[in-house]
């Protein structure tokens, strides 16, 4: 066909949707609802993948985390919650090795019963629950990458003589003292008072603009903190290495240190977990994957719907014309002019509708971004090619049938016809 013949098949097909404005818009309707789906749901997407990496960059760059277990994706099973716990002296070792710039073995409590009796902390009149009491070597600050709003973090004189000393959370600080600097001052917590030193920054989290529950946390020195909850022993190691291209290496390394340590036989499994946070990515994007599935099956059903539409109204709109048919093959077209007319026109009308999906997708993208702007979402450029491809290729599928017929017309039946 030539570009000529192009552009009017184009032309008529623009003349169909003027002519029959309502019905043509009840047809591309479903394939605007389908591509508009696609356009939001992958930018909701992508802008909850932006928050998640942002997120995990936060947690630390350069780290590695031992447990006996790894925590995220699924529930461990018995045999992993009845290990060995990980010791202090796990984590002194791992110091030792080659590419290695700090380790930090730390504890955790929290108490998530409330009740008079589950105060964390108090200061005067003013108490808080459910605080994250964690303990730590002075490592802490540079293997978390630790913001400080103020003071500063203790020494390792501090840590060697259990000092009582607190460094306060976000939350925690704002709580106790709303309004007063918290340096200097002393707190209650297990029955004993300790002097704050230092206050973290806000710590960021991936999802809602609310508090986070990590603010509301208070950080002792590790000896201070078994004074505190000597029960706890179930230490979560931090790794800080040198080089991302040391990963793998370092990753070895600790294995076999701990395999040594924990005297684990050569045919048996690790009984530890070794892990970063790139795990929380992984995680994510097997939830995405499953959102992703919903969002396909969601706009396949609008899309199916307007492709039906499509292939109904290039069906009337070949019964209506015809005698038009009939005179074009009259006067020389061809049966495959016909075909590339028609399969035209219906991939004409499914772009209309796609770029209107397009539009609407970015016009509730923006909408989305500035209602809910924790939840950053972005127009994804890949998918809306993919989006309009999609509309262009469903002009195909379901215009070929129509166009087949029309260019299979008996021309001088297509003339008779009244």
């Amino acid at each position: 066909m030539r570009l000529s013949d192009s552009k009017e098949s184009v032309r008529m097909a623009l003349d169909t949707l003027r002519k029959n404005k309502l019905r043509s818009g009840l047809t591309i309707l479903g394939i605007s609802i389908g591509i508009s789906t696609v356009i939001l749901i992958s930018s909701a997407i992508n802008g909850l993948n932006t928050n998640i990496d942002q997120f995990v960059r936060s947690l630390g760059t350069n780290d590695l985390w031992v447990f006996r277990f790894e925590p995220f994706g699924r529930r461990p099973t018995t045999a992993e919650l009845n290990r060995k716990q990980l010791t202090y002296e796990d984590g002194v070792a791992m110091r030792s090795l080659p590419h290695v710039l700090a380790v930090d073995p730390a504890l955790t409590y929290q108490n998530f019963q409330l009740g008079i009796g589950n105060v964390s902390l108090k200061h005067g009149t003013h108490k808080i629950q459910n605080t994250i009491i964690y303990g730590d070597t002075s490592a802490v600050k540079e293997t978390n990458d630790i913001e400080m709003l103020e003071g500063r973090m203790w020494t390792e004189s501090e840590e060697e003589h259990s000092s009582n000393v607190v460094v306060l959370g976000h939350d925690s600080a704002e709580d106790l003292f709303p309004d007063e600097s918290p340096l200097g001052k002393d707190l209650e917590c297990g029955g004993d008072v300790f002097t704050v030193i230092g206050v973290l920054d806000v710590q960021p989290q991936p999802f809602g603009s609310g508090r986070n529950t990590q603010d509301n946390s208070a950080y002792f020195p590790l000896g201070t903190f078994h004074k505190i909850h000597p029960e706890i022993k179930d230490f979560w190691i931090t790794v800080k290495y040198d080089d991302a291209a040391n990963k793998d290496l370092v990753t070895e390394e600790i294995r076999e240190l701990l395999r040594v340590r924990r005297r684990v036989r050569l045919e048996q499994d690790d009984n530890f977990a070794i892990f970063s946070p790139e795990s929380l990515t992984r995680l994510w994007n097997q939830l995405t994957g499953g959102l992703f599935l919903f969002m396909v099956a969601v706009s396949s059903v609008g899309l199916m719907v307007g492709g039906v539409g499509v292939m109904n109204i290039m069906l009337v709109s070949v019964t209506e014309r015809t005698r038009e048919i009939g005179v074009r093959k009259a006067i020389g077209a061809t049966k495959k002019n016909i075909l590339l007319q028609f399969t035209l026109e219906a991939v004409t009308l499914c772009m209309v509708g796609g770029l209107l999906g397009i539009l609407a997708g970015a016009l509730f993208t923006l909408i989305l971004h500035f209602a809910v702007s924790f939840l950053h979402a972005a127009l994804s450029v890949t998918w809306v090619v993919v989006a309009f491809a999609v509309s262009f290729a469903i002009g195909l599928v379901f215009g070929i049938y129509p166009a087949w017929k029309a260019a299979s017309m008996d021309p001088i039946e297509a003339l008779r016809y009244e």
